[in-house]
C-alpha cells in the first residue's frame, strides 16, 4: 500500500519561509517522479512542483522562483522550500507520485500565510 506522509506546514507571516517534508512508502520512490500540489479554501487540487528520479524539476508558472523541490533517494523523502511566502499560498499542501495516478492522497500539510 502507497503512502505519502506530510509534514512541515504550519502559521506564518507575510514573507515567511517554510520547509515541507513528506516521507513515502510503498513504492520504488526512486524510480518515480513525485510531485508538490495543493488545494486551497474552495478551490481544487492544483499542480505545484514535480521532480524526476534524477533530479530535473519543474514547476507551475506560478511559483516565480519561490519554491525549490528537492528530494533524498536513500530516504524515501522528497521537501518542497518556500520562501516569500504570500496568503495566495495558504492551502493544504500534498506530495504524491507525479503523474498522479489515482485518488489515494496523503492527510496533506496545513500552510497559512498570514498578512
Amino acid at each position: 500500500q502507497v503512502q505519502f506522509v506530510e509534514s512541515g506546514g504550519g502559521l506564518v507571516h507575510l514573507g515567511g519561509s517554510l520547509r515541507l517534508s513528506c516521507v513515502v512508502s510503498g513504492l520504488s520512490f526512486s524510480t518515480q517522479s513525485m510531485g508538490w500540489y495543493r488545494q486551497a479554501p474552495g478551490k481544487q487540487r492544483e499542480y505545484v512542483a514535480r521532480i524526476a528520479p534524477n533530479g530535473q524539476v519543474m514547476y507551475a508558472d506560478f511559483m516565480e522562483d519561490r519554491f525549490i523541490i528537492s528530494r533524498n533517494n536513500a530516504k524515501n523523502m522528497v521537501f518542497l522550500q518556500m520562501i516569500d511566502l504570500k496568503p495566495e499560498d495558504t492551502a493544504v499542501y500534498y506530495c504524491k507520485e507525479a503523474p498522479v495516478r489515482n485518488d489515494d492522497w496523503g492527510q496533506g500539510t496545513q500552510v497559512t500565510v498570514s498578512a
